[in-house]
């Protein structure tokens, strides 16, 4: 047992503690485990907290999570998905360059007769703000279109995904295009059905026939409209490459000034966002309705039957050691010597006093004590032996146990008639038990008042 104060027999907790064990010298040595076997013991759930990190990042870069830092075709972003570069040049060729940070900023501008950049990253303009941005702009050039976008300001243009590659054909009669004559790769292509075309609209620099990175068409104010399919012609990254900046500068510096609009939060309508139940499909709710009633079925025909309890004797009776045997093996496993051992010492303890009459509350070191003096061993090496002394290893652990074992052989030998001295007897006179000479009294002697067969002897006193 490995606490340093005394406690009653009997109390025994079966659950396992970490404590200090005290040795004979009073020096606390500390039975907590150590951090490798932390590590072994938890290496399961180590595992699985490595595999979820990792999959967490993996998704994190897959969906873009981990991004350039700025703001993507910012103005003043000199990062390879910025723009400066190209607002840089812009301005040396003498086009006045203004941030647009709001819509009715960017509405103000293109009154003004300015043309009107738009990237609208994550949709934030809802139909009737695009319509008219696009009603009083004289040059509307929108980056990479979402549908939204499509649907309000070129009905007819759909997204036709990436490009194969380099764009080399023009296709069109567009200034800046045929100025261009090439874009690089990692364009977007954009499709134009015989309505669109009918009503203006046309493209440029044709990928085969999957689409065009250019559409140009009139908008509904008498403004020019150009959808450009992605951001690569703006970016700080592409746009010294094949005749990126030539497109970018003919769109963008055909007035003397540029408006350059990004919208953000602020800009979105609250009023028009959707609900949840128009963003949710309509077979959602009948399923999450049928769920509900499955899941109360199953709960009902799963659940305790109603009615009375009934008593089932349970078919296997588990014999209390095999529960004693199943505990040494958790033992074993976690190499819980100490643990162990005070399950050995707490029962040997409990026998120890109910062998010698002792109450159930009797402190440790009174129940060494009486032991000593059954045994006639040292009283200090039985205290030792009953609540210090923590194994090093296993077979310091065994080597213990046994002697617990021998211990008790002794306390029930001692106490069998004719074998000598009561353990707790007190002589009024010195020698407390011993004889004249300082030794232990044999049996029989003379001087011993307490006969073991005597029935005079009080009662509880007897073994």
């Amino acid at each position: 047992m490995t606490a340093s104060a005394p406690s009653p027999v009997g109390t025994s907790d079966p659950r396992p503690t970490d404590a200090a064990a005290t040795t004979g010298s009073g020096t606390a040595t500390s039975l907590t485990p150590t951090l490798g076997a932390l590590l072994r013991r938890g290496r399961t759930w180590i595992v699985i907290a490595a595999a979820l990190l990792a999959g967490a990042i993996i998704l994190l870069l897959v969906q873009g999570g981990v991004r350039p830092p700025g703001q993507a075709l910012g103005a003043d972003n000199a990062g390879l998905q910025g723009s400066r570069a190209l607002v840089e040049v812009l301005r040396d060729h003498g086009v006045d360059v203004a941030e647009a940070r709001s819509f009715d900023v960017a509405l103000e501008g293109a009154q003004a007769g300015a043309t009107v950049l738009l990237y609208d990253e994550f949709a934030v303009l809802d139909d009737t703000r695009l319509s008219r941005l696009a009603m009083f702009a004289n040059r509307l050039v929108v980056a990479e279109p979402g549908f939204a976008a499509l649907e309000a300001l070129a009905p007819g243009v759909r997204l036709a995904g990436a490009a194969s590659g380099p764009i080399d054909e023009v296709a069109c009669e567009l200034s800046p295009a045929e100025r261009a004559g090439s874009l690089s790769e990692g364009q977007r292509l954009l499709t134009i059905d015989d309505d669109a075309r009918d009503g203006g609209w046309q493209g440029c620099f044709r990928d085969g026939e999957f689409g065009f990175a250019l559409a140009s068409g009139p908008a509904e104010g008498g403004g020019e409209i150009s959808l450009v399919g992605a951001t690569t012609p703006f970016t700080n990254e592409r746009i010294d490459e094949a005749g990126n900046a030539a497109l970018a500068i003919g769109l963008l510096g055909a007035s003397d000034s540029l408006v350059w609009y990004l919208p953000g939060p602020a800009d979105a309508d609250p009023s028009a966002a959707p609900t949840l139940a128009e963003l949710t499909p309509g077979w959602v709710s009948p399923v999450m309705v049928l769920a509900i009633a499955v899941t109360i079925a199953a709960a009902v025909w799963q659940g305790r039957r109603f009615g009375p309890l009934v008593v089932e004797r349970l078919p296997v009776e588990v014999p209390a050691g095999e529960t004693a045997e199943g505990r040494a093996r958790l033992y074993a496993r976690s190499a819980a010597r100490g643990h162990a051992l005070d399950q050995l010492r707490i029962g040997a303890i409990s026998r120890i006093a109910s062998r010698l009459k002792l109450p159930r509350s009797t402190a440790v070191d009174t129940v060494a004590e009486s032991a000593a003096r059954a045994t006639g061993r040292d009283a200090a090496s039985v205290a030792r032996l009953l609540v210090g002394e923590p194994p090093s290893d296993d077979r310091s652990l065994v080597d213990l146990a046994g002697a617990l074992e021998e211990l008790e052989q002794h306390v029930t030998a001692s106490l069998r008639p004719g074998t000598g001295t009561r353990p707790d007897r007190r002589d009024a006179g010195a020698g407390r038990g011993d004889d004249d000479t300082g030794g232990p009294r044999s049996p029989g002697h003379p001087s011993d008042p307490f006969d073991p067969t005597d029935p005079s002897d009080p009662t509880g006193r007897r073994p």
